[in-house]
């Protein structure tokens, strides 16, 4: 239908009435299927101009793949972080972003990469966060470390929405998500251990491996977090940090 309106659309000139193609002889049905063919192209090549990368809306292609993925990962938010992974649709997803089917898969591929997409946004502003923070070092080791944890936990545990995604909804999902835990708690443990060796060289630590320590620490961030998610009485961000910041200055403070 595209085609016969460019085709409406389209002057024939008085030259084209004498064109042996259009001659008498000839079937008016090869002319108008001949003139069908040439809209046809010219529609043809709208679209693949259309897709080269040219601007809508004001907005360049990868723009609007951008934003549309912001939306996706925002509705993800909500919808997981309050019905839960598994309690939600690509339906529900594409609802809530305001985009298509087609541009969910194009955008994710599947629910699995959406829910590694946004769980690995969040950890990375935590990240981001704990490189950022800066502590006065004459503070007592206990406050440093539970400075630190707020500065991580402002993050990921910003509501309990944020709270249910990093540590209740991306457990036992399938192998690549466990891959992304598992990555991802190894780069927490590095910044841990890298955090430990100042105190160390200044002797408020005492020196030693501490490395299976620090998974029971990971384990217990992850659980005081899960608390924090999903308990009716949920504790608070401090104390959350208080306590971790007791459990680790027990072990590792020098007397």
């Amino acid at each position: 239908m595209l085609a016969e309106a460019v085709y409406r659309q389209s002057p024939v000139s008085a030259n084209a009435a004498r064109d042996p193609a259009d001659a008498p002889n000839r079937s008016s049905g090869r002319v108008i299927g001949r003139r069908r063919r040439e809209a046809d192209e010219a529609v043809t090549a709208t679209g693949e101009s259309a897709r080269s990368g040219r601007h809508y809306a004001g907005r360049t292609p990868e723009e609007r793949a951008g934003r549309r993925r912001e939306r996706l990962l925002a509705a993800a938010l909500e919808l997981y972080g309050t019905q839960g992974y598994r309690g939600t649709s690509i339906e529900q997803l594409c609802a809530g972003a305001s985009i298509s089917t087609r541009s969910f898969y194009e955008e994710m591929g599947s629910q699995e990469n959406l829910l590694i997409a946004l769980a690995d946004s969040i950890a990375t502003e935590a990240a981001v966060a704990l490189a950022a923070l800066r502590v006065d070092p004459a503070l007592p080791l206990a406050t440093r470390i539970a400075l630190a944890f707020r500065a991580y936990f402002e993050v990921t545990c910003r509501d309990k929405k944020t709270a249910r995604v990093c540590f209740v909804e991306v457990i036992g999902v399938s192998p690549a998500v466990e891959q992304w835990r598992a990555r991802w708690r190894a780069r927490m443990g590095e910044v841990l251990l890298s955090n430990t060796q100042p105190a160390i060289d200044s002797g408020e630590v005492v020196a030693g491996d501490y490395r299976l320590f620090i998974v029971a620490v990971l384990g217990a961030v992850n659980s005081l977090a899960q608390e924090l998610a999903m308990a009716d009485n949920p504790p608070t961000i401090d104390e959350i940090c208080t306590e971790l910041a007791a459990f680790i200055s027990a072990r590792i403070a020098a007397a």
